[in-house]
């Protein structure tokens, strides 16, 4: 009886609806202007969820920001257009993939320049390290006869 009734639970968890942060309210009527709100929607940071797309955030300040999306678009404004009002509104944070620009240059070329320094640094240091054949015969030079003798014979009983 337990198995069927976990049975049950596994299926309702499955079979539920995904919930959507987008309200039935907020969806237009047209198709086509609605398919660009939600693709430009997950183009935009919630300001308070700051790693969520409007898209995807339940914030009030995220569904603001949708239906000024909506209402953009339905007064003709390409979306370019949008997402520039927006930027200018709030700033580039906004966008959570922002554009190269001189004040996001590090944000954008930071990652390769620290695989780049990283890189020469290992490189540098492998070519002031001797090879470890180099130590092993350095080393072997410096025995005297007795510590020759002994190790020959710990090699010898190890075979």
């Amino acid at each position: 009886m337990t198995w069927l009734r976990l049975l049950l639970l596994a299926l309702m968890l499955v079979a539920s609806p995904r919930a959507f942060a987008v309200q039935p309210d907020e969806v237009l009527s047209d198709a086509a202007l609605e398919a660009r709100a939600r693709a430009l929607s997950k183009e935009l940071r919630c300001m308070v969820c700051q790693n969520q797309s409007i898209d995807d955030s339940d914030a009030p300040l995220a569904r603001d920001l949708r239906v000024l999306v909506r209402e953009r678009l339905q007064a003709g404004d390409g979306d370019q257009q949008v997402i520039d009002f927006l930027v200018a509104r709030y700033g580039e944070f906004v966008l959570l993939k922002p554009r190269f620009s001189a004040h996001t240059a590090l944000l954008w070329l930071g990652p390769a320049a620290v695989l780049v320094v990283g890189a020469l640094g290992l490189l540098l240091l492998a070519r002031r390290r001797p090879a470890d054949s180099e130590i092993a015969a350095a080393g072997a030079a410096e025995l005297t006869p007795a510590e020759e003798a002994k190790l020959a014979e710990i090699l010898k009983h190890r075979d």
